[in-house]
């Protein structure tokens, strides 16, 4: 089975290690993931999405926010893998700080969020996490229901692209880090991974399908090392210091260290059916950011989903950052950019495609 693991790595995640290589840094340096705000209130929430499964998040908002003001409201989605903690709470924080109302939230099949088998691949129910926090927003007395955003981290930006391309009450969208999940398992960074590579993968996700059919056990495939060794690369390293280190490393309740964010085997195969930036264009004129470290290995969807989008859209660049920079390094993170971002578009109401 490990031999199986590591031939369906060459699609997940880790997969591409070996394709790319960082800048020689301190990783730790200004990170601040676990960051909380005096003036900020913080209340753990629950929500149905439309399959009736329970999405478990964390509301923030300003704690001097008067319950009668229509104010503007984001959904933050954290990494591929991860969990609200890791890096999606700093998000929220930071932009609640703000005068925003924000949600934090656990996709389906992760963390609090209910969904079996654990660390599922389902795209399109991660992307409905993001629709039924709208849902939940437009619930709350003190938020404006046409001055909804989001904003998703690595690969919670394909996930909130993927929902606004058809909910068209997500009226501004941000990326930070973005990976495409369909293409990193599909492609692999930079197209490194061949045609051949992809059917070996489908070939042994499919041949576990019968393991698990036959009462076997579920298997886990990718994610961050659990390990440093002289074999592990940058990537592989950058990784590992964030989700395997006191800066990042979060358990939710009934998982364990050496099964967080690593998907099931057979399931991981369905983000080769996952095209988030297909029809991307649709959302315009709905305006779009995305945001990504110049020395971010991941740097190439932000590029791509840059290039296939309408107008009004942004691409900025963070000198000097890398992928994983961008989840909780605040001396690098872009904030003012966000915050700018979401003040200006978030005043305007976006309905049935026009801009008023």
């Amino acid at each position: 089975m490990k031999a199986v693991q590591r031939s369906l790595a060459v699609l997940g995640t880790s997969a591409v290690f070996n394709t790319m290589t960082t800048l020689a840094q301190n990783l730790t340096f200004g990170a601040d993931n676990f960051y909380q705000s005096a003036n900020v209130t913080l209340e753990p929430i629950t929500f149905l999405n439309q399959f009736q499964m329970t999405v478990a998040g964390n509301l923030f908002y300003p704690k001097n926010l008067s319950r009668s003001e229509n104010a503007s409201a984001i959904i933050v989605g954290h990494p591929m893998g991860a969990v609200k903690e890791q890096s999606a709470n700093l998000y929220a924080t930071k932009l609640a700080e703000q005068g925003f109302v924000t949600i934090a939230l656990d996709v389906s099949f992760w963390g609090s969020s209910e969904g079996d088998p654990r660390n599922a691949v389902l795209p399109d129910v991660y992307a409905e996490s993001f629709s039924a926090a709208v849902d939940y927003l437009g619930t709350l007395g003190f938020v404006d229901r046409e001055r909804i955003g989001a904003l998703g981290i690595c690969g919670s930006g394909s996930f909130a692209i993927s929902a606004a391309k058809i909910d068209t009450r997500i009226a501004a969208i941000a990326t930070s880090a973005m990976y495409d999940m369909g293409a990193a398992n599909r492609d692999g960074l930079r197209n490194a991974v061949s045609v051949e590579q992809r059917k070996e993968v489908v070939a042994i996700a499919s041949q576990q399908r019968w393991v698990e059919a036959d009462g076997g056990e579920i298997e886990l495939t990718g994610g961050t090392p659990l390990v440093i060794t002289n074999e592990t690369d940058a990537v592989g390293r950058e990784f590992y210091d964030f989700y395997r280190t006191s800066r990042g490393e979060f358990v939710p309740v009934g998982s364990v260290a050496n099964r967080t964010t690593r998907p099931t085997l057979s399931s991981n195969v369905r983000f080769l059916n996952f095209y988030p930036f297909n029809d991307i264009e649709t959302i315009s004129p709905r305006p779009m950011l995305f945001v990504s470290g110049d020395q971010a290995h991941s740097r190439e969807f932000s590029e791509d989903a840059y290039a296939k989008a309408g107008e009004p859209k942004e691409l900025v660049w963070v000198p000097g950052a890398g992928h994983v920079d961008l989840y909780d390094r605040v001396d690098l993170i872009p904030f003012n950019r966000f915050i700018e971002f979401f003040q200006t578009n978030l005043d305007h109401r976006v309905v049935n495609s026009t801009v008023y």
